[in-house]
């Protein structure tokens, strides 16, 4: 049996990540009724069905979930090969995908990545948000900016220093409800905290030295982004990077001096690619700039 032509495989992915055969058509740019041949065509060279239709849309079977994190990673290293192949003529040239959490990604990475880009206009770059850590031995990403040291030996970890975290309110919030005095007087107080939906590692660290539950806060987000634009916009308390808060007069530290967190950050590169100039560049200039982030991140 000849093998499933790739265009079938990603139609799987579209569908597996879209849940219909519409929204999967309007992501690749086919035509719905194509989608749906390509799927049923990897479905009759597999010898088994991928999904099962009803009114909810597409629910992937058995085999589907057992297969999509081989496809996944075909995807993945076809994404590394374009990359590579995009600077084969000249080592300045090409694509460049970085991989950091939502706050970096967010708030830190763009006007470094400005910066490179003025200074070396024909690299183009991808920059995926995620909190999950992308796995540079795959090829999802080429240079990733981690909060954890990498444990796998293939990668080129550059630590670059540790960021310390603090409690924060906006000035308008606490013209309303003044600052605690104390985290005791926080934790008795009918304060507007600012919190997880979903318990996490970082969580249940919390929780060790600040008692509290997932009924504590008063806004419940998982994305960074939407905690950070919460105390932004003077909901209540929350947890921010000093590097960020500082950039804004109007965001009060509180109680520095019983609660605070520290995350270290480091910049990591797939061996094998380190040959790339295109890559030691972007490395080295990454660096520098979060390096200059850190120092205005300290406690």
């Amino acid at each position: 049996m000849a093998e499933p032509d790739w265009n079938h495989y990603r139609a799987f992915l579209g569908a597996l990540h879209e849940g219909s055969l519409s929204g999967a058509a309007r992501l690749l740019g086919l035509a719905q009724p194509t989608l749906g041949r390509q799927i049923a065509e990897l479905e009759a060279s597999l010898g088994a069905a991928l999904f099962i239709r009803s009114q909810r849309g597409l629910v992937p079977t058995d085999v589907a979930r057992d297969i999509a994190p081989h496809v996944e990673a075909m995807a993945a290293a076809a994404g590394a090969t374009r990359r590579v192949a995009s600077g084969a003529t000249s080592e300045i040239a090409g694509t460049i995908r970085i991989t950091a959490s939502e706050i970096i990604g967010a708030e830190v990475l763009p006007p470094l990545l400005a910066g490179f880009r003025r200074a070396n206009p024909a690299v183009r770059i991808e920059l995926a948000l995620s909190d999950r850590v992308e796995d540079l031995l795959r090829g999802e990403a080429d240079i990733a900016v981690r909060m954890v040291r990498p444990s796998q030996d293939a990668l080129a970890a550059r630590r670059i220093g540790s960021l310390d975290i603090g409690l924060y309110a906006h000035r308008g919030y606490l013209e309303a409800a003044p600052a605690p005095a104390n985290l005791s007087a926080l934790l008795a107080s009918d304060h507007a905290l600012i919190g997880f939906d979903r318990e996490t590692p970082f969580l249940r660290g919390l929780m060790t030295r600040m008692p509290v539950t997932r009924d504590s806060f008063a806004l419940r987000a998982d994305s960074d982004l939407a905690r950070l634009a919460a105390i932004r916009a003077g909901f209540g308390i929350g947890f921010m990077q000093h590097g960020i808060a500082r950039r804004d007069p109007d965001l009060v530290p509180l109680l520095a001096s019983e609660i605070g967190f520290t995350l270290e950050m480091w910049l990591v590169l797939h061996e094998d690619l380190r040959a790339s100039q295109r890559l030691r560049l972007m490395m080295d200039h990454l660096a520098a700039g979060l390096a200059e982030y850190v120092a205005r991140s300290q406690r």
